[in-house]
């Protein structure tokens, strides 16, 4: 199963690279927005914490279930559609704020579909149905020691690539 750090760093990365190489709209895409993609893609497993503070009232929440769904990534693009249509440039930010999101969300979803490593699964479905479904890539070598080093690679693949577009080690 990817970790944490996987699910940040790849929603970075990819919105960065997006900023750096496709957006014509570059004042759309500030650092805050490449920040708020990360902190997104670690937004669906927010169920963990929950069920640990609704442990304590007797209450029980299954993870993968309701913020493991397209549904809870798809429900930021209602408030982005609605900031988009205003014309104000700040207005726009933030719409942009919530379809980066809904990508960061969307992401851990497919990420964790991928590469889930346990029986149990995701429940796209729900609560429509208690479905569980995985593809378990990788999951022969997926071990804990090798998606930590896989995040090591990607993040200094990452670091690489942004010493040479915007030459980072001119900051240090």
């Amino acid at each position: 199963m990817p970790l944490a750090v996987t699910h940040v760093i790849t929603s970075i990365i990819l919105v960065d690279l997006y900023r750096d190489y496709i957006s014509r709209h570059r004042h759309y895409f500030t650092l805050h927005t490449v920040f708020i993609a990360g902190f997104a893609g670690l937004l669906p497993d927010i169920d963990i914490l929950l069920g640990k503070v609704l442990g304590f009232f007797g209450e029980d929440i299954m993870h993968r279930t309701f913020t493991h769904t397209p549904l809870f990534g798809l429900l930021f693009l209602i408030p982005g559609f609605y900031f988009w249509t205003r014309r104000k440039l700040q207005q726009r930010r933030i719409a942009v704020y919530f379809f980066v999101t809904t990508f960061g969300i969307l992401l851990h979803i497919l990420l964790d579909f991928l590469f889930t490593t346990d029986a149990a699964g995701l429940f796209l479905l729900y609560p429509f149905s208690m479905a569980a479904y995985d593809m378990n890539i990788l999951s022969s070598v997926l071990t804990p020691t090798f998606a930590a080093g896989l995040d090591a690679i990607i993040l200094l693949a990452w670091l690489w690539h942004e010493e040479k577009k915007h030459k980072i080690s001119d900051f240090i």
